[in-house]
């Protein structure tokens, strides 16, 4: 009896191991496949990060490029608002000439334009008698000439009358040598152009005319503050009054932010007009990319907004969103580039996602000039069937790829946008918005490629400098600054 329990003893005990190191190997075995599943993905990412780094992309431009660090920070950075403005010498005949100092001889080889200030003749009726009033002289301030009237048959009968005097032009920045046009022309070369203050510096010493750069940042930061922001929200009350709208955002840094290492990220937000009206591009700086900035930027708007996958715009209310197939694209050409060179020629999954991208894309540029009801109908007959396909072998795909792996990652990334994706066949909508990161491209940045802030390569293609804004108070001050120019550019390439 006792043999026989100690026989069942050691089955029972035996059978207990088997069943842990049953349990234990299939653990591990399911802790080898997870390895190696990452194993796999290893070679994947170091050949999708060296081409980021080291690689060309037909997404990311590298010629003509703008030195971000040098487009947010000069002009702060060189601005001294105590620095003495240069000021031409009044002249008049009433007092003696002075001495010739330095400014006399830095303006001495310049044209001159002579701009008269004169009264049209139905405002020259003397008040008084009703007479018409005749010239008394001439008043010269800088190069305008503002010509004063009084009547002189009231100055026979000893009458006295107040002169009258044509209005001048007056300058943006008061007591400033900038006058509308040259700080037009500044604001223009250094935003749109990129052409650092320095450089501007030496181009106007070249043609005899001495700016210091401290005294060209003092009229960007003036010009910004003063004129261009009246008309950013000018251009924010337009542009909330559209039907469709382009959306993104993008990081940079700010150097010397109050309260805030110099290595914390701060975000320009981007927001241009679609196809229903004159191109509107405006640009909104925040330290966060919290969901309140949209929300906010955005109150009051009632339509389409066209974005990519950042949640944060799903809290805005009245507002229908619409995917971006350009995002969608993008990933797999990521996908596509991860791949080993051999495999890129294949007939791979990644090959086929990108030739339903392709599909969709030709379809809209042969839609381009239509109208939007054309377009509407076009969408439906053409682009519905490709859609649907499309999202079957999304579908399929979603059950074969590893969902960690840059396949899967734009599987999940289209899936996870369709519903906004599905909204894209619309008259005015439009399925990509290349649009409003070429506006970044063009303006603040050139962010890579999801959006733009502009890198500059420097030494080796692959090199690049950081956005850098010298302040917070830069950020928020220089936010505009491109802005009317970036709408006025795109408005003349598209004057319809």
């Amino acid at each position: 009896m006792s043999k026989s329990f100690c026989m069942m003893s050691t089955t029972t005990e035996t059978t207990n191991q088997l069943e842990v190191l049953q349990a234990r190997y299939e653990a591990q075995e399911q802790e080898i496949a997870e390895l190696k599943k990452q194993v796999n993905l290893l070679p994947e990412q170091l050949r999708l990060a060296r081409h980021r780094q080291f690689g060309k992309s037909s997404e990311r431009t590298t010629d003509n490029q703008i030195r971000l660090d040098l487009v947010f920070n000069e002009a702060e950075v060189e601005a001294q608002p105590e620095a003495e403005e240069p000021t031409f010498e009044a002249v008049t005949y009433q007092r003696r000439k002075k001495q010739p100092g330095q400014r006399d001889a830095m303006l001495a080889d310049l044209p001159v334009e002579q701009i008269e200030s004169r009264l049209p003749e139905e405002e020259r009726i003397c008040p008084c008698c009703g007479e018409v009033m005749d010239e008394a002289g001439v008043e010269i301030r800088r190069e305008h000439v503002q010509q004063p009237y009084a009547c002189r048959t009231c100055d026979k009968h000893g009458t006295e009358t107040p002169m009258v005097k044509a209005q001048m032009q007056r300058p943006p920045i008061p007591g400033s040598l900038a006058f509308a046009s040259m700080l037009a022309y500044v604001i223009d070369k250094k935003y749109l152009d990129g052409l650092p203050l320095y450089r501007l510096e030496e181009q106007f010493a070249r043609q005899g005319l001495r700016l210091t750069r401290q005294t060209l940042a003092n009229w960007v930061v003036l010009g910004a503050t003063r004129w261009l922001d009246l008309i950013y929200h000018l251009l924010h009350e337009e542009l909330l009054q559209r039907r469709y709208l382009h959306a993104d955002e993008t990081t940079l840094q700010v150097l010397h932010e109050p309260g805030r290492p110099a290595e914390a990220t701060s975000y320009m937000w981007l927001y241009r007009s679609g196809q229903d009206g004159p191109p509107i591009v405006l640009f909104d700086y925040q330290e966060t990319r919290a969901k309140e900035h949209p929300k906010r930027f955005l109150e009051g708007f009632k339509g389409y907004l066209h974005v990519d996958g950042y949640s944060g715009y799903n809290e805005i209310p009245d507002v229908k969103l619409v995917g971006c197939c350009a995002h969608a694209r993008r990933k797999f050409h990521e996908a596509h580039t991860a791949l080993p060179a051999e495999e890129r020629k294949k007939p791979t999954a990644v090959r086929i996602a990108l030739e339903y991208c392709n599909r969709l894309f030709k379809i809209e540029r042969a839609l381009k000039d239509a109208t939007p009801e054309e377009r509407h109908a076009e969408r439906q007959r053409l682009i519905r069937p490709v859609l649907d396909e499309f999202l079957a072998w999304l579908e399929e795909q979603s059950e074969q790829v590893l969902p960690k792996s840059a396949l899967g990652q734009a599987v999940s990334y289209c899936l996870n946008q369709w519903a906004e994706a599905d909204g894209i066949p619309r008259g005015r909508a439009s399925g990509a918005g290349q649009q409003s990161e070429r506006a970044l491209h063009q303006a603040v940045c050139d962010w890579p490629e999801e959006l733009p802030v502009r890198e500059h390569a420097t030494g080796r293609e692959g090199q690049r400098h950081r956005v850098q804004p010298g302040g917070d108070s830069q950020g928020e001050r220089l936010g505009p600054v491109p802005v009317p120019g970036v709408s006025v550019r795109t408005a003349a390439q598209h004057p319809d």
